[in-house]
């Protein structure tokens, strides 16, 4: 099957256009354990770095890779853009400023936090089949942000955690919708996610620091003491 790499949310008809000539679509922001490459700065979202690190490791089998520049990523995809093209690249720029938001109905069932976040992120070039999904009544807690490098922080959540930020607009179609990442419920004790050095750690920060939530950044893996943080925030205030 012919092959194309992506990053971040681009539009749907672009998306569905290629699907229709038999394209398999591969997801560069995903961690696959791609070797570690030195072409970017160390101190590069890691996100970004498993972009450039997939890119070259799929190199003889991607045709083009489908880039998202726009508002509804960040200026370093839009660098990664520049310079995977300086590197010999057939890359198509996007930028998915759709408005028309879809029902969210899966950021506030009762799936367990991991699986929330995984058909998310899936239902970007998969069309999810899913039964007919329990709501959570009221939240107990919330996970703000975008799908984290190592997911294993995610099980630390309870089904009883609804999901905002990007992640939320991701699934809502408006992945540039900065109302909407915005957007926390009242009074529900939120862990407020950013990878490391990405620009999205000044809202995170902020949001935080307005709503009494906790802060957490990380870079390729979270360590002990962030589980422990996150753990401690959950279980004892």
């Amino acid at each position: 099957m012919k092959k194309i790499g992506f990053y971040g949310y681009p539009p749907e008809d672009v998306i569905q256009s290629y699907q229709e000539k038999g394209y398999e679509l591969i997801d560069l922001d995903v961690d696959f354990g791609a070797p570690e490459l030195s072409l970017i700065p160390a101190n590069t979202c890691t996100i970004i770095k498993n972009i450039i690190n997939h890119a070259f490791f799929y190199r003889d089998e991607i045709e083009l890779i489908l880039a998202t520049v726009g508002e509804d990523k960040c200026d370093n995809g839009r660098f990664a853009a520049y310079l995977l093209k300086k590197w010999g690249f057939q890359v198509v720029e996007t930028s998915n400023m759709n408005r028309k938001q879809k029902k969210i109905q899966i950021c506030t069932s009762d799936l367990p936090l991991k699986t929330k976040i995984d058909t998310i992120m899936k239902s970007i070039v998969e069309k999810i089949s899913l039964p007919e999904i329990k709501q959570i009544e009221k939240p107990e807690f919330g996970f703000w942000g975008v799908p984290p490098n190592d997911f294993s922080i995610l099980e630390l959540f309870p089904d009883t955690t609804a999901v905002y930020g990007w992640v939320r607009c991701v699934e809502a179609g408006v992945p540039s919708d900065l109302d909407l990442e915005n957007f926390v419920d009242e009074g529900v004790k939120t862990v407020y996610f950013a990878q490391s050095f990405c620009s999205k750690g000044i809202l995170a920060k902020e949001l935080a620091e307005r709503t009494d939530g906790l802060f957490i950044d990380l870079e390729k893996t979270a360590t002990m003491s962030i589980k422990a943080k996150i753990e401690a925030f959950l279980k004892l205030r």
